[in-house]
């Protein structure tokens, strides 16, 4: 592990997670899905973002609609959902994924009220002239390599009418070790060594800041976490 933590100095973006890869193995990929709602809770800091971000946006009488991009197995829309729902806001959700796997699996989730799951691109939404008030997503900027993550803002740009959160995994040594030794339990899913791979393609908060477009601001937060904010209120758009 001391020499992977070496080659954290640098950002590996060339670095590719099993669970992208087509033809990886089923079982686990569907394991993996599934151990993504413990993960997300545990580290993701999903709960916090409600609160200061989502929360005093929403209605109890007017709909809310938000767009999750890259939903993976759907474990985040579920959550805002139910935490919407328990303070007694309406929030509608869209949470998207090009990967039909992930969509399958989303799909196999027990139904729950204000989540839509849909297998589509955030290219596709835009042709289509969707708007939501609030566009996020969980994980997705560090599998982004520096000629797409100019695209995929400027599409979560295009699809907002209001703010957008990117939440993701900030690189640093100890998130990789405290991750390595922490992560033993989800062996035998993609979790581990995928989320190992996830760090090492992950941003610093300076590479963030430095990569992200004007108008854009990145805030670090715990635990390792970059958040990418815009709001498209205070630009006037």
């Amino acid at each position: 592990m001391t020499a992977a933590v070496g080659m954290l100095r640098q950002r590996d973006a060339d670095a590719v997670e099993e669970m992208d890869r087509p033809g990886c193995d089923p079982v686990r990929l569907d394991r993996t899905y599934a151990q993504f709602s413990v993960v997300n809770r545990a580290v993701a800091g999903w709960r916090g973002i409600y609160r200061t971000h989502l929360r005093p946006i929403l209605s109890v009488d007017r709909a809310t609609t938000l767009l999750d991009i890259g939903c993976g197995g759907g474990d985040v829309p579920v959550l805002l959902a139910a935490w919407a729902a328990r303070d007694r806001r309406v929030l509608e959700i869209t949470a998207i994924d090009p990967d039909r796997r992930a969509f399958e699996f989303a799909l196999r989730r027990q139904r729950v009220d204000g989540v839509t799951f849909r297998q589509a691109s955030t290219a596709e939404l835009a042709a289509e002239g969707k708007r939501y008030d609030v566009v996020i997503s969980n994980h997705v900027l560090h599998h982004l390599d520096a000629a797409e993550l100019p695209q995929f803002l400027g599409e979560s740009a295009m699809l907002s009418r209001g703010s957008v959160i990117h939440n993701d995994i900030r690189r640093s040594p100890a998130a990789y070790a405290l991750f390595y030794a922490g992560s033993w339990p989800f062996r035998r899913s993609f979790i581990r060594d995928d989320g190992l791979t996830s760090i090492r393609r992950s941003y610093t908060t300076a590479e963030l800041r430095a990569a992200a477009p004007p108008g854009w601001a990145v805030a670090p937060r715990w635990p390792f976490r970059n958040l990418l904010t815009l709001n498209r209120n205070a630009r006037g758009d």
